[in-house]
């Protein structure tokens, strides 16, 4: 099936292409190849799964072009999206850049080994990581959640290509390694050396538990044609953003149907970005098999959520999600959830999650979610909804149900825009046409499943104990509706 749809969107686009259409070779789009410009990492963590044993969270990312690069790193919390840390990272060509976060006494720190250079620098020793901050979310900018550092604990991460370093310049010397070890300055023209990006940028996470015996492999979402120019910030600052795709045009396949989408009218620049993580369903399994003592949590991040909703209780009165964050009961979107086991039983109710949340009705209240089976909470998180279920294992629809009246601009779970050009598989052919208006249903949404299991002490061949917790992670799979 990922095939058949890959050979869609390619002859979808050369299609439009040959038809003169402008945008489609410029724009954004989620690449399943998983290169890209901008990545989004779904999840961090270094909370304790039982106690005294933390995750750590290895983060890696691949240049993998001839290009030198310039890239902003960012670490976002996973209540309200609020930035807990951001640096610039220079990667040379072919350059590998990796890093660990670390839990430390109130909340969380980066550190690496890599001599990729960064501004600032990022600490290099494990005992003394670089500390994630809280001042996006206290004083002035409190949100009314927490505010202690134990909220950067967990989170997303975003890294986004600011351009490509010109060969030969002063920036490009700095930055590329001689016998394994770039020198690292002057970096002080890296403004004017930085020119529009290539992308070829892939990333992976760890989730590792050392002490439980759990380890999940994460793939960065990458999203490919997110700008045509170059986003060259200095260090300090909170740009670029996912806000700053350009030009503001989506590709999406959906079944075997392509849509070119133009948001240049758009109230909210980052709507290119919504539109190609947009889905109106999750589906993935569930595993709690008594015999291995089996448990499982599932991730669900809104990467762009709060750039949509305001602090406050009440509403939203802006576009596609439901409520403002009100403080610690969150920003809270209605969900269905519909449970089958593996014999097509199934269990379907409009209050599943327990405790209920503030809604009363199931709903999903963070940026960076984690949705437990059964209380399991294999992640230890805080930003946390529980599903009870009296099935041993099978698998969720979970859906993002329209909230008011279809085409009213006041609707939720709803993303207006502009006009669209289409490109349909037909056979051997493509059907070409267009949209004045293009509606995309349900959330932006990105995620997985982790799932544990552990047999007790077991013995090997020699007599001898072992360990025996083991884990498995599994990306959701999706639906989307777009009209």
């Amino acid at each position: 099936m990922n095939t058949f749809n890959k050979k869609s969107l390619y002859a979808a686009l050369a299609g439009i292409s040959a038809l003169g259409v402008t945008g489609a070779a410029e724009a954004v789009s989620v690449n399943p190849d998983g290169l890209g410009q901008a990545l989004v990492y779904p999840y961090y963590t270094v909370r304790d799964r039982v106690a005294l044993a933390s995750y750590n969270t290895l983060l890696s990312v691949v240049n993998s072009t001839a290009s030198a690069k310039a890239v902003k790193v960012r670490f976002l919390e996973g209540k309200n999206s609020r930035e807990v840390l951001d640096f610039n990272l220079y990667l040379s060509a072919k350059d590998v850049w990796v890093a660990a976060v670390l839990p430390t006494a109130a909340g969380a720190g980066i550190y690496t080994p890599d001599a990729s250079c960064t501004q600032p620098v990022v600490s290099s020793s494990s005992a003394s990581p670089t500390p994630f901050v809280n001042y996006a979310y206290t004083g002035s900018a409190a949100d009314g959640a927490d505010t202690s550092l134990d909220r950067t604990r967990e989170g997303y991460i975003e890294i986004i290509e600011m351009g490509n370093i010109v060969d030969g310049s002063t920036t490009y010397d700095a930055i590329t390694h001689i016998a394994g070890v770039p020198d690292c300055t002057p970096l002080t023209s890296a403004s004017s050396d930085t020119v529009a990006g290539n992308g070829g940028l892939f990333g992976t996470a760890t989730l590792i538990n050392v002490l439980t015996g759990d380890a999940y492999g994460i793939d960065a979402v990458a999203l490919d044609g997110f700008s045509t120019l170059p986003l060259w910030f200095a260090p300090g600052s909170i740009l670029p953003n996912l806000a700053n795709v350009n030009p503001k045009v989506s590709v999406v396949t959906a079944s075997n149907a392509t849509y070119v989408t133009d948001w240049a009218a758009t109230t909210n620049p980052i709507d290119a970005v919504s539109a190609v993580l947009m889905h109106n369903a999750v589906h993935n399994e569930f595993v709690l098999d008594t015999v291995v003592k089996g448990a499982t949590d599932w991730v669900v991040t809104m990467p762009t959520k709060y750039s949509y909703i305001a602090t406050g209780s009440g509403n939203n009165a802006g576009r596609l999600f439901q409520r403002n964050f009100n403080g610690n009961s969150g920003s809270c979107d209605d969900v269905t959830i519909v449970q089958f086991d593996r014999e097509e039983r199934t269990i379907s109710s409009p209050t599943s999650f327990s405790p209920p949340p503030p809604t009363q009705t199931d709903s999903i209240c963070w940026e960076a979610n984690v949705i437990t089976f059964k209380g399991g909470n294999i992640l230890g998180s805080k930003n946390l909804a529980n599903i009870p279920t009296s099935f041993e294992h099978g698998w969720v629809a979970m859906g993002f149900p329209l909230i008011g009246t279809a085409g009213s601009p006041a609707a939720k779970h709803v993303l207006y825009g502009g006009a669209s050009t289409t490109a349909t598989v037909s056979g051997l052919g493509i059907v070409t046409g267009s949209l004045a208006a293009t509606t995309f249903a349900g959330l932006p949404v990105v995620g997985f499943a982790a799932q544990a299991f552990n047999n007790g002490t077991l013995t090997d061949g020699a007599g001898k104990n072992v360990q025996s917790s083991y884990g498995a992670n599994f990306n959701h799979k999706t639906t989307r509706s777009i009209q």
